[in-house]
């Protein structure tokens, strides 16, 4: 054999050992586009930076009404209580028997108030 025909071997065997590159192109470009894909998603998906600050303020939104209606609840409970039939407190009674029925005692003058 001559030099020229093992030149040519070599390059041969090379070329055979070789995969084919189309196919690693698409796995490197299958890659790089699944990465975009992931870091676009990171940022406007469903669970990205954009909706995380999204809950986080209907989180806050969401915990302010429900101390308003805490208080609210609490507030109920108050009047319930002092409305209790067992031991009613005499001054909220009278309170709304006055604003509800519209009575007052002889010695009471009523005044109108326009608002």
């Amino acid at each position: 054999m001559s030099a020229n025909d093992l030149t040519s071997l070599g390059r041969r065997r090379k070329m055979a050992a070789r995969p084919h590159l189309p196919k690693r192109r698409f796995g490197r470009v299958a890659a790089v586009g699944s990465l975009i894909l992931l870091g676009a998603l990171m940022l406007v998906g469903p669970t990205g930076v954009r909706a995380w600050s999204e809950s986080s303020r209907m989180l806050d939104q969401r915990e302010r009404e429900l101390a308003e209606l805490h208080a609210e609840r609490d507030r109920i409970a108050n009047r319930v209580e002092l409305l209790d039939p067992a031991h009613a407190d005499p001054d909220l009674v009278g309170e709304l028997l006055r604003s509800n029925l519209n009575v007052a005692h002889p010695d009471e003058v009523v005044l109108s108030r326009e608002d």
